[in-house]
């Protein structure tokens, strides 16, 4: 007979069976229940890899580049060609040098070699596109440690640096189907100041018939390009409506108040690089703020910039230098634009 007090051998057995019942219980629990990762923000991924981004870049340069073929004929084709294997090739031995994976294949140095290429002269030595395509990729690149790390747009880099090297080469230019040597439409207006634009010359600037770099002469074909980038997201509408719309204000403004001296707004935006720039240099994903906010500032920015070196500074075109002075405070304006943390208040 048990003791008084204690329970019977078969209670035992009963209350580890009960035990044994909720610890099976509470191990099918855990293994059905979803496991939740704490950490830091973004937490959802929109299915886009660095690969994809930069295909649609391609993509969406394509029009630009067919009408540059068309107008410029083999000196297009050699010059994006040079520019597009200086640049990958340029990349694999930087990297190989650094001791880092290959990263040719995500397509960036492809796209630095394009937009290099386009904002290049047809007539430009190939050589020298290969010492931009060089510094673009070697110095402007990968001296800052690669993709997502350079504080300034590779192609523009090579760009300036070739117009500062080699300024005769880089400001020769001859128009479409012609052989013959002149100005651009900026260089032009910085020379001789204004003279007659009417629809007709409007038209050729829109559809690409005009000299000058070989993937900035058609607005058409550039506008096509970012309206695929806005179709498929890969950038959003802020830097190039600011950026254009502070153009066309500014030049408005300046035309409005004497148009002896200036010339109209839609000159302004079919001329030069700035269509080039707004839609596919000053929205470099890594140069650019983050906050809709920034790119507002900085695509105003741009505008102001550009403007003030047409109109007043030393070269006929500013985009180039407009675009790489934003990327400098680029920082400073994500810093500014930070948005408040949720719950925080205001210091």
């Amino acid at each position: 007979m048990p003791a008084e007090g204690r329970p019977a051998c078969g209670g035992n057995n009963s209350t580890t069976q009960r035990f044994e019942r909720i610890n099976m219980t509470e191990e099918k629990t855990k293994e059905t229940e979803p496991t939740y990762i704490v950490s830091s923000s973004p937490h959802a991924h929109s299915g886009d890899s660095v690969q994809r981004i930069m295909l649609d870049v391609i993509i969406a340069l394509i029009p630009a580049l067919a009408v540059a073929i068309y107008f410029f004929r083999m000196d297009a084709v050699k010059l994006v060609s040079v520019c597009v294997v200086s640049c990958v090739i340029t990349e694999l031995v930087c990297r190989k040098l650094m001791k880092r994976d290959a990263g040719v294949m995500d397509f960036s140095a492809i796209i630095t070699g394009l937009l290099l290429a386009f904002n290049l002269p047809p007539s430009l030595p190939l050589w020298m596109a290969v010492v931009g395509s060089v510094i673009a990729i070697g110095i402007a690149k990968q001296v800052f440690g690669g993709l997502g790390y350079n504080p300034f747009n590779p192609a523009l880099i090579g760009r300036v640096a070739l117009l500062i090297s080699f300024p005769a080469a880089m400001t020769t230019w001859y128009a479409p189907f012609d052989s013959t040597t002149s100005a651009t439409a900026l260089g032009t207006l910085k020379e001789q100041g204004v003279y007659g634009f009417d629809d007709a010359m409007a038209l050729n600037y829109f559809t690409g018939n005009m000299n000058g770099c070989i993937g900035e002469v058609s607005a058409a074909a550039l506008l096509l390009g970012g309206a695929y980038l806005l179709m498929r997201k890969v950038i959003t509408w802020h830097i190039p409506v600011s950026y254009l719309g502070t153009v066309a204000l500014i030049a408005g403004i300046m035309w409005l108040i004497n148009d002896d001296f200036n010339m109209p707004p839609h000159f302004h935006l079919l001329a030069g690089g700035v269509m080039l720039g707004a839609i596919f240099m000053a929205t470099d994903m890594v140069t650019s703020p983050v906050t809709r906010k920034g790119m507002l500032i900085f695509g105003i920015g741009c505008g102001v910039l550009t403007m003030l070196i047409r109109k007043w500074g030393g070269y006929p075109e500013g985009v180039s230098f407009a675009i790489l002075l934003m990327n400098a405070v680029a920082p400073l304006i994500n810093r500014a634009t930070k948005p408040r943390v949720f719950g925080v208040k205001k210091a």
